[in-house]
């Protein structure tokens, strides 16, 4: 009985040491909070929808994620004050109303995510303008306003990516909201050039032959994409400027080329996001002007057209210079293995992300079905694959100096307490503390996440709920680039 006993024991160590080694450090994981098309919003009274986002930041942290992707212009509109576009449709159900009494749903959720120790980036849509032909436009807005830099395709308006003011105004949204808010991010998604609709072109040929020939370019599709390219460019430009730790991001279509269209492309056999989208991400990340690039894989492992792990293979192995992060849709995660039918494609999926040595974390679509606890996957993530907090990884490309540490450390009525010393590079403030504790016969061990009790901007730690005490704490900051600083002392509690 006493051999079994030992061996039940040994089993249960090894089974934990494992699980341990599967919980990263680092890691990124995100989550898409999209507002178009969510008719809700304009029904419910303003506490409601605070309350309802404060309970999905809630269910997000449970389930161990330390960012978010809200969207705030889905049809250059804004869903936060502005003096550039108008209030959204999706607000208040009327596009250009505001909300009585006024509120900004971007500095509340600001304010939330970083009271929970995660990062807000603020997502937009770059060129759509309307989802379909019976929306109405508000009088000032831009379209009416210059309506020459806009083009109708498939019942939607677009601005004209060919046209140097669509990219002008564009930019413009982006300084505003840098300059104003306290964002972590701006991220792009998909939607550069729309996505094709079979027999009908985008109607670009005025703007071509105003323009292309004059900037050297035979080819409409390469002219597209160096359309393309240059928002990108000019947006990565104006954020440096502004605040340089601000990162950002796109998450382009999954497939960026078929090898039957270049020899280095993936085995797939769907859309081109380079072909169709007239979009080129890995150029952009060749010149540097994103930070990380976060592919939408929303297929299957063993899809026909587009297999999920041939794909993730293929963006790993191109080392991009960014960060890679997987765009993972929540739905695909029911889907059986195909090694063990009885199971879901989670474990295959997660084991992939976390062995393929260039990928740097995930972003969930979407997020609203994460916290609503779709297919039981964010049970699954905090019970097992988030359960401990993960650092992002740092941003080394744009800072790679670490902060200070704290420069005191002592504990008082059932707080830890700490300080830290007053920092003139903006690089360097303390974005984040990082509280680490152990049992008093152990080590400080901080490459084991599964000691992190909070990621906090306060620079307190209540203790209260630790009766099996006594441990040690040790805090570190981590900066705007998530680079960490060296430990602070031990402290007792």
């Amino acid at each position: 009985m006493r051999k079994t006993l030992l061996t039940l024991v040994s089993a249960m160590l090894f089974l934990g040491a494992a699980a341990a080694q599967e919980l990263p450090l680092r890691e990124f994981r995100g989550a898409w909070l999209h507002i178009v098309g969510n008719g809700s919003l304009k029904d419910m009274e303003q506490e409601e929808i605070r309350t309802w986002l404060s309970e999905t930041l809630d269910s997000l942290q449970t389930c161990g994620c330390n960012a978010v992707f809200f969207q705030v212009r889905p049809e250059a509109d804004a869903f936060y004050i502005s003096d550039i576009e108008p209030w959204t449709r999706y607000l208040t159900g009327t596009q250009g109303k505001a909300p009585e009494p006024l509120w900004d749903p971007l500095q509340f959720m600001i304010e939330q995510c970083h009271s929970r120790g995660m990062e807000l980036h603020a997502w937009l849509n770059p060129y759509r303008v309307t989802l379909n032909s019976t929306e109405s436009l508000v009088r000032d807005h831009i379209a009416r306003r210059n309506p020459d830099i806009f083009k109708k395709y498939s019942g939607q308006v677009y601005f004209d990516p060919g046209e140097p003011a669509s990219r002008e105004h564009v930019v413009k949204v982006v300084r505003d909201i840098v300059t104003r808010y306290d964002v972590d991010g701006i991220h792009f998604d998909d939607y550069f050039y729309p996505y094709p609709v079979s027999g009908r072109n985008f109607p670009d040929d005025d703007t071509f032959a105003k323009y292309g020939k004059v900037q050297g370019f035979r080819s409409k599709a390469d002219w597209r994409r160096n359309n393309t390219a240059t928002l990108i460019h000019e947006v990565q430009q104006a954020v440096k400027e502004i605040k340089p730790w601000v990162r950002f991001g796109v998450s382009p279509f999954g497939i960026h080329r078929n090898i039957s269209e270049w020899p280095e492309g993936s085995r797939t056999n769907g859309l081109s996001c380079y072909n169709e989208l007239y979009a080129d991400a890995l150029a952009w990340d060749e010149a540097g002007d994103v930070d990380y690039l976060a592919p939408q894989l929303y297929w299957k492992i063993g899809h026909k057209a587009a297999d999920y792990e041939t794909l993730i293979n293929w963006w790993n192995d191109l080392n991009l210079k960014g960060q890679l992060y997987i765009g993972q849709s929540i739905e695909t995660f029911g889907e059986k293995d195909l090694k063990n039918p009885k199971t879901t494609q989670l474990a295959r999926k997660m084991e992939l992300v976390r062995e393929l040595p260039e990928v740097d974390g995930n972003v969930w679509w979407p997020g609203w079905s994460l916290a609503d606890g779709t297919l039981g996957l964010a049970d699954s993530l905090a019970r097992r694959y988030q359960r401990a907090p993960a650092l992002i990884p740092a941003y080394t490309g744009i800072d790679d100096i670490p902060p200070e540490p704290v420069s005191d450390i002592w504990a008082s009525q059932g707080l830890v307490i700490w300080s830290v010393e007053p920092v003139e590079d903006p690089l360097q403030v303390p974005h984040f503390f990082i509280v680490r504790r152990f049992g008093m016969d152990e080590t400080a061990d901080l490459t084991d996440p599964s000691h992190i009790v909070a990621v906090t901007r306060n620079t307190w730690y209540g203790t209260e709920g630790s009766d099996e005490g006594p441990f040690f704490y040790v805090v570190t900051v981590v900066d705007r680039c998530w680079n960490e600083s060296p430990p602070s002392d031990e402290i007792v509690y």
